[in-house]
């Protein structure tokens, strides 16, 4: 396979299990707490890496900073096989951390401090660039500047490498940001905000899908949870049934649908094929507590897609 290009976020998530959120000037007991690495980027990598099966064909571009944090998390992805040669380590400033409130019935609350990510710069997309001569896909999301997501999204654009951008967190993006996207991949809740529709079914999908597409962007697959995924295409226009697991946590679904999407692309799979490798992954990451540590090995993966087939 080709290789497949991260750009994005690196947090350490601190996670509380909790019955339910505190609510203003009140103290509520949670049940757990642990860490493990996250952050968007680092996610979607792990994700690819796992699935991939190919050390190094997985680039992680981003930055971390000189504390603990910031060597656990890439050390967590040297372990996964990931090329980390391009992540950039900042002196004298704190890795991002992300604080995530568990609840019983697996939905999750974050609150993200973003720390050395929101340095991203112009080296970054170099970084990009330098990558670019093998790389078949490029995953984006939107926790690093938009500059730099967007050098970087218009150079792998220009060398015919796939983009497939997470426009997450939502943020107000400039006039052709999305320009040079391929695959846009926005959930419920931030297809709603780009379309100004209500998205809470397949019917209200496709209608917002269509309406994110005539903006100019080739293909939108929205991420629907436990209702699946719709895909809306030049040629396709349909909803992917979901897999049916036991919810422990959904934190990283987005992430890993995402690295399992770009991973079944830059193989030489065709869009649905490779769109029900990322929902795969999704459903076997929602079925375990975590985020980087949560994601499905190819097995797991291919064993989950036969039952489906």
């Amino acid at each position: 396979m080709k290789d497949v290009i991260v750009l994005g976020g690196l947090n350490m998530d601190l996670i509380v299990d909790t019955p339910r959120l505190a609510g203003p000037g009140e103290t509520a007991e949670g049940t757990r707490f642990y860490t493990t690495p996250g952050g968007k980027g680092g996610n979607q990598a792990v994700a690819a890496a796992r699935l991939a099966q190919s050390p190094g064909s997985v680039k992680m571009v981003g930055r971390i900073g000189d504390d603990g944090f910031g060597e656990e998390m890439a050390q967590f992805m040297r372990n996964e096989g990931i090329d980390t040669s391009l992540l950039r380590s900042t002196a004298d400033v704190a890795s991002g951390v992300a604080v995530i409130f568990i609840l019983p019935d697996g939905e999750n609350h974050v609150n993200p401090v973003y720390g050395a990510n929101a340095l991203c710069d112009a080296q970054q997309s170099d970084d990009v660039k330098s990558a670019l001569s093998n790389a078949g896909v490029l995953l984006c999301q939107q926790e690093v500047p938009l500059p730099v997501t967007k050098a970087s999204i218009d150079a792998a654009a220009a060398a015919g490498v796939t983009v497939i951008l997470d426009p997450a967190p939502v943020r107000d993006v400039p006039d052709g940001f999305y320009d040079s996207v391929t695959i846009l991949t926005p959930n419920l809740g931030e297809a709603s905000s780009m379309a100004g529709v209500d998205v809470v079914d397949a019917a209200s999908a496709k209608l917002a899908a269509a309406k994110i597409r005539n903006s100019g962007i080739g293909t939108v697959v929205i991420t629907l949870g436990d209702q699946g995924a719709w895909i809306e295409g030049e040629g396709v226009s349909e909803l992917l049934d979901p897999f049916k697991v036991d919810v422990v946590a959904t934190v990283a679904a987005g992430d890993a649908f995402n690295g399992g999407m770009g991973v079944g692309l830059a193989s030489g799979m065709d869009l649905l094929e490779a769109a029900r490798l990322g929902m795969a992954s999704g459903a076997l990451c929602v079925s375990k507590a975590g985020a980087q540590d949560a994601m499905a090995t190819r097995a797991e993966a291919e064993a989950l897609l036969s039952v489906q087939r």
